[in-house]
């Protein structure tokens, strides 16, 4: 697809997973960060790490378990919240450790059985040696964000404002709160082999947070979110090339210290620190 800008194709192919993987995450950044459910981002990342995890153990698919396991544990958060009257938050706790552990067991017992699986390809990615169908399904995600956000946008503002009150007013919060969990666990299974459980985290909360250091609307943060995670992670993939650096890690030192930055420049912190 951008062939006509990047000759080499092995660039080519990681600069475009970079972009769409970003686009995805990043826009689901901005709606987790403002519910104050930035846990969903690494219990989903872990959720799909352990289902890569069965998926090698089974000898089958670890993309396809990995969406499927993904899959299963955003179907678990609502009702085990509703069940055991537990917040949010410590229900995605509990299920971020269940998913460690899961994934911890099943990698120590294969290398225990002489299997030799390593983690390093799920805790940092590939983007060096990718398919084309796996650029395909990065952009189909990154798509389906989109359109999700910009069919759902006055439901969705409404449940970042306040989700008790969106739902007083009549508004679908659980099916728009569902359908939401299940583009983060599609999202995250199938850039998890690309970009890493690692960076998937960092690409999900950072972009959002150095939006909400200079946009004041969630409408601003939406459009920021995306382009900050593009522009850096491009450069990341640029320098990864040209230097033989670890992009994914690389990319993720690079978000977190434009964040870094973006606090100490904030339009936000000038106008608290002048209140006071």
């Amino acid at each position: 697809m951008l062939e006509f800008l990047i000759e080499n194709n092995v660039v080519c192919r990681a600069v475009e997973a970079m972009v769409f993987a970003s686009i995805a995450c990043s826009i689901l950044g901005v709606i987790i960060s403002r519910m104050n459910l930035s846990s969903i981002g690494f219990t989903m990342s872990h959720a799909a790490f352990a289902g890569a995890a069965i998926g090698m153990y089974l000898e089958t698919s670890a993309q396809i378990a990995a969406i499927f396991f993904s899959m299963a544990v955003a179907a678990l958060i609502g009702p085990v919240s509703d069940k055991a009257k537990m917040a949010a938050d410590a229900t995605l706790g509990v299920l971020f450790a269940m998913s460690m552990a899961v994934a911890i067991f099943l990698i120590s017992y294969l290398q225990n059985m002489g299997r030799g699986l390593s983690a390093g390809s799920l805790l940092f990615g590939n983007v060096v040696s990718l398919y084309r169908e796996e650029i395909y399904a990065l952009l189909l995600v990154s798509a389906i964000t989109v359109i999700f956000v910009l069919a759902f946008y006055k439901e969705i503002s409404s449940i970042m404002f306040n989700m008790k009150i969106a739902e007083a007013s009549g508004i679908r919060v659980k099916v728009v709160y569902y359908i939401l969990l299940f583009i983060i666990a599609l999202s995250v299974s199938l850039t998890l082999n690309i970009v890493g459980g690692l960076l998937i985290f960092v690409l999900i909360v950072t972009p959002a947070s150095i939006a909400s250091q200079f946009c004041f609307n969630v409408k601003s943060m939406f459009m920021a979110a995306p382009l900050v995670a593009i522009s850096v992670s491009a450069f990341g993939v640029w320098a990864g090339f040209k230097y033989t650096l670890p992009i994914p890690p690389l990319v993720a030192l690079l978000l977190t210290g434009v964040f870094a930055i973006s606090v100490i420049l904030s339009f936000k912190r000038r106008i608290n620190y002048k209140k006071y």
